[in-house]
């Protein structure tokens, strides 16, 4: 791993630029209640009480949508609330 020394005129301008870059990308999204909040596997499975294997069902089945960055796998909360909820809907009653 190597160091890397810069001025500290230069590092301050850089944090400059990026606060600006911050702060247009945020004019631009708009606020984080925009956005939706995304879970990982370990989550979803604690909330839906499936074992990971079947969480790979659904995932292959296409009955719960997901997105994928690298090897990690994420899913919306809200697609997630909407297949509990059809799973509720559609359990048998006794």
């Amino acid at each position: 791993m190597g160091i890397t020394l810069i001025e500290t005129r230069t590092w301050e301008k850089m944090n400059e630029r990026f606060a600006d870059f911050i702060d247009r990308l945020n004019k631009e999204m708009g606020t984080d209640e925009n956005f939706d909040e995304w879970l990982d596997n370990g989550d979803v499975c604690r909330l839906l009480n499936v074992s990971k294997r079947t969480l790979q069902t659904y995932r292959d089945t296409g009955k719960l949508p997901f997105s994928q960055i690298n090897h990690k796998v994420f899913y919306k909360q809200k697609d997630v609330e909407t297949f509990l909820n059809e799973r509720k809907s559609n359990a048998p009653v006794d």
